[in-house]
């Protein structure tokens, strides 16, 4: 599988410190109504049975959408719930060996922050970069920051898709027109709206006007 530019249009990532009135599926779903193209569940406090169990759910809705879905770090659960492919960082498991467990059927994500970063993800065989924090954000307190100059070199080095993350919202996210980014990563503006179907709508149609669409 490879990835399609217009997947990475609005990508979702999950956090579960917004759920209450709703479960995380129900979110999710929410989420794929008002038209996110990716979704990637990223679990850092689950036990492995609950979390396999959640991803299956996940994977189900997203079929239903027809919508790819990832796993955050866990590689071995990603190949056991026959998810569409798993997304790392620089301090997870090296990419060149992520590519050969999942081989190339699955899709993979790698984070970077610098051209060289980019540059050693690609010729390890991801299938797309995410870039960040392009601003401030308040779901990955340790994220570095990433300039706008520095994502459009990144976006100018590589021939993947590439999709900015961190503090993107409504009010900022057509800051990124020109940078070359194929799509959003968004957190806390999907999961943490009062109305995500809502917001999702919104969301999606700004970052069609970000890059031109």
């Amino acid at each position: 599988m490879r990835c399609q530019r217009e997947n990475m249009l609005l990508y979702a990532v999950t956090d579960r410190a917004w759920v209450g009135k709703q479960s995380l599926p129900e979110q999710v779903e929410c989420a794929l109504r008002g038209g996110v193209t990716c979704v990637q569940l990223r679990e850092k406090q689950l036990d492995e049975q609950a979390f396999f169990q959640e991803a299956l759910e996940m994977k189900r809705l997203c079929r239903k959408y027809h919508v790819p879905f990832l796993i955050d770090d866990n590689v071995e659960l990603a190949i056991r719930c026959g998810a569409d492919g798993v997304h790392v960082g620089q301090s997870d498991m090296n990419a060149g060996k992520v590519r050969s467990l999942i081989g190339d059927g699955m899709l993979l994500g790698v984070s970077v922050q610098t051209v060289e970063q980019a540059l050693a993800a690609q010729d390890a065989g991801a299938d797309y970069l995410g870039v960040g924090a392009v601003f401030a954000t308040s779901t990955k307190q340790d994220a570095e920051a990433v300039s706008h100059e520095a994502l459009r070199r990144i976006c100018a080095a590589v021939q993947i898709p590439v999709v900015a993350i961190g503090g993107i919202g409504q009010g900022n996210i057509l800051e990124l027109s020109g940078t070359g980014v194929d799509g959003v990563a968004v957190v806390s503006a999907i999961f943490g709206a009062e109305d995500i179907e809502s917001s999702c709508r919104a969301l999606s149609a700004l970052s069609r006007k970000m890059v031109g669409k």
